[in-house]
Formats: structure tokens, C-alpha cells, sequence
């Protein structure tokens, strides 16, 4: 996982070759005023969702996997809370993997949690559990997915 500015993104766009695509993307985009949905900037390898979320209290949100995809998670319009764990951590597995939509459901909880800024990211890879949208209130995130 790593947590950042978008002001820094320039210090990871060398760990992915898509990388550099996706943070240009978020840097020169009026995030805000995009509208909820899907954008492809590279087919199904390199997708953007605009989602409007509902925060879930801590024991409500659900940690994930991706085993294909890498997140990079960027709130918009209020922090949010993400949890994480070690991916090797996770024990217990709520609803098995699901291969059209790239994600495993978990019962555990996470280990640590960060409260990121709007236009900061988080960068979950297959390797990380995750448990975001922890907070109160309805708000706008950009959810890019990466292939591996």
C-alpha cells in the first residue's frame, strides 16, 4: 500500500508502466465534475470508476482483494477512512473469489487505518487487504484499476 499526495505521484509513475497514464489523468481532470461512471484510457487494463459513495461505519465496511487488479483510490469531496492488512493476514474469507469482478470479500478486519485526504490516493496491490469507504456521508471517489 502507499499513501500520498497527488503532488508526488511523479515518485510512482515508474513502478507500473500504466501508472504515469492514470496519475496525468487524475491531475488534469476536474475530478468533480465528471460524471458517475466508467472511463477506459486503456481498455479493460487501465479503467477509471466515478462513484458516488455512501461512508459505512468501521463495522460495515468490508475488506477486499483484487487478485488481477491494482486500486488507486482518491476521495473527492471529504477524507475517508481506508483500512489495511497483509493479504497473507486474511483468514477468513466471506465470499470467495468472483473472477468477472476481480475481488474476494473477507471477515477480517483490518490492522491499520488511514484517513485520506480529498486528492491524496491510496494504492492498494493484489498483495494488500483493503476496507475502504469508512466514514459518514455520501461523497465522490475516483477508483482507477490497474492490470497487474
Amino acid at each position: 500500500m502507499i499513501l500520498d499526495s497527488l503532488n508526488n505521484s511523479g515518485l510512482y509513475e515508474a513502478i507500473h508502466p500504466r501508472f504515469k497514464k492514470a496519475f496525468d489523468f487524475l491531475k488534469n481532470t476536474d475530478l468533480k465534475s465528471l460524471e458517475a461512471g466508467k472511463i477506459e484510457l486503456e481498455g479493460a487494463d487501465l479503467v477509471v470508476n466515478i462513484v458516488d459513495i455512501t461512508a459505512k461505519a468501521v463495522s460495515e465496511a468490508r475488506m477486499e482483494t483484487h487478485n488481477k487488479f491494482i486500486d488507486i483510490q482518491v476521495p473527492v469531496g471529504q477524507p475517508e477512512t481506508m483500512g489495511w492488512i497483509a493479504g497473507d493476514k486474511l483468514k477468513n474469507i466471506s465470499e470467495a473469489y468472483n473472477p468477472e469482478k476481480d475481488i474476494t470479500f473477507f471477515d477480517d478486519k483490518a490492522s491499520n487505518f488511514v484517513l485520506v485526504q480529498p486528492y491524496e490516493f491510496a494504492i492498494f496491490f493484489p498483495e494488500d487487504g483493503h476496507q475502504p469507504g469508512i466514514g459518514s456521508g455520501t461523497y465522490r471517489k475516483i477508483i482507477i484499476k490497474i492490470l497487474r
